[in-house]
């Protein structure tokens, strides 16, 4: 894997919970609380349930979700990252399969500005690249020609199946997936230098 360049990038793309802003969401404890079966995708399981048990367990998700999202911070470097890129007039989105309610008031408490910011009501969840390729669409710009950063196994796959680059934060351990990744960082100062060689 090598060390990408910024020679051909013209915009990024970012997942939320745990790439820009911290996050406590522990989505083991929220299986057990919704009887979601082990290793299966939380917003899968909800989707096949009847009428009435998908509002409830949205309740419960979308409940737990704004808990969390009264105690997000900026990740170390992350903000400085974001400047930079505003600074260069890249253009900056957002898509995560959080809320919008639970988005709209981590943005708030951090004081984020993006261009784009696409929620789970928006467009279908990762690793479907649907947000991403409204994205790519929305600003003209080919799909090659942007990044899309996250910190789990779905922001990777969205990426790779919208044709994106991936962009893989792992701050600690690098997860078995991380290969998949076509660059990892552990630090957004390393990011940011890259964006701002000077």
């Amino acid at each position: 894997m090598t060390i990408p360049t910024m020679a051909n990038i013209k915009g990024f793309i970012f997942d939320l919970d745990g790439t820009l802003v911290t996050s406590q969401l522990d989505f083991n404890y929220l299986r057990g609380v919704l009887q979601c079966p082990p290793e299966q995708d939380i917003l899968r399981f909800i989707s096949a349930l009847s009428t009435q048990e998908q509002t409830r367990a949205n309740k419960v998700v979308e409940d737990y979700e704004l808990q969390d999202a009264h105690n997000g911070v900026w990740i170390e470097g992350a903000e400085q990252l974001i400047r930079t890129l505003t600074q260069r007039q890249l253009p900056v989105a957002i898509v995560t399969r959080n809320s919008k309610q639970a988005t709209a008031l981590k943005l708030a408490n951090n004081q984020l500005f993006f261009d784009l910011i696409l929620t789970r009501e928006d467009a279908p969840p990762k690793p479907d690249p649907s947000a991403l390729l409204h994205i790519a669409q929305r600003w003209q710009i080919p799909v090659t020609e942007l990044a899309y950063v996250g910190d789990y196994l779905y922001d990777i796959q969205a990426a790779k199946n919208a044709g994106m680059l991936a962009y893989l934060y792992a701050p600690d351990t690098q997860p078995d997936y991380a290969q998949q990744a076509d660059w990892i960082f552990s630090r957004f100062a390393d990011l940011n230098a890259l964006v701002s060689p000077d």
